[in-house]
């Protein structure tokens, strides 16, 4: 009988999960632990190694902020809010969407960028897909990262289309160019980025994307104090123009 009392308190424990650290516990243990996928350019990606992007220069800037070390703890986009609400990480960076499945589960900050559900295509096919309808024919090949919003979008936007699933969002961009798949559903920033670098792809419909959203940092439930800093230091960013110009060093408007 104490057996099972003690494993059904257990369950209970581990279905809410971990609790956050409060922002004294973080500031006495002298390190700010950021969460990113680091498969999402151009908010964070690993170059030889390295993480780097928009995400990344902003936690670093926001550790500095608050007189911290910056950890980065590497997730995923299929285990993000479990490795959330488990506090492997006090705040997850990784050009995150607003949606209301996860705010039913954790808290954001203010949005930091606003887009859409974009395509992004070969220069070839420029005049080939301009809509959705376009793009949700039998013979049309999607691209897409599991576990993420892009694939959610394309689950519930296209049935007739082959969906594709790339597990590393860094290698669809090169496979849209090679035209091993036909189009890479994304973010419109994501799609931007890619279409600059690159003169074999196009991001035909980045200024009237299929959706609009936000992006935004997010961080467990109970972590108030957290969210208020952040956006102190977003508000404050935005105020000296320092976001503004970030977001134009990684070509996050065309």
């Amino acid at each position: 009988m104490l057996k099972n009392i003690v494993i059904a308190m257990l369950l209970v424990m581990v279905s809410f999960g971990a609790s956050a650290r409060d922002l004294d516990a973080i500031l006495d243990s002298g390190t700010l632990r950021v969460g990113t996928t680091g498969d999402y350019k151009p908010f964070s990606f690993l170059d030889e190694g390295v993480y780097k992007g928009f995400d990344i220069e902003m936690a670093e800037l926001m550790a500095e902020a608050m007189g911290l070390n910056l950890e980065l703890v590497p997730t995923s986009w299929p285990t993000l809010m479990d490795d959330l609400k488990t506090d492997k990480f006090d705040i997850g960076m990784s050009g995150i969407s607003r949606t209301i499945t996860r705010q039913l589960q954790a808290r954001y900050s203010h949005p930091y960028l606003t887009y859409g559900k974009t395509p992004l295509i070969h220069a070839d096919n420029v005049d080939r897909f301009s809509s959705v309808e376009d793009i949700d024919q039998a013979d049309v090949r999607i691209g897409v990262n599991p576990g993420g919003t892009n694939q959610a979008f394309v689950d519930m936007t296209f049935s007739k289309a082959q969906v594709i699933v790339i597990e590393s969002n860094l290698e669809i961009p090169p496979a849209v160019a090679r035209k091993d798949v036909d189009v890479m559903i994304t973010d419109s920033p994501e799609a931007i980025f890619y279409a600059s670098n690159d003169d074999n792809l196009v991001a035909p419909l980045a200024d009237s994307p299929f959706t609009i959203s936000q992006l935004a940092y997010i961080m467990q439930a109970d972590a108030e104090r957290l969210q208020d800093t952040l956006n102190f230091i977003l508000d404050s960013m935005q105020l000296t123009g320092e976001l503004d110009d970030l977001r134009l060093t990684h070509k996050l408007a065309q």
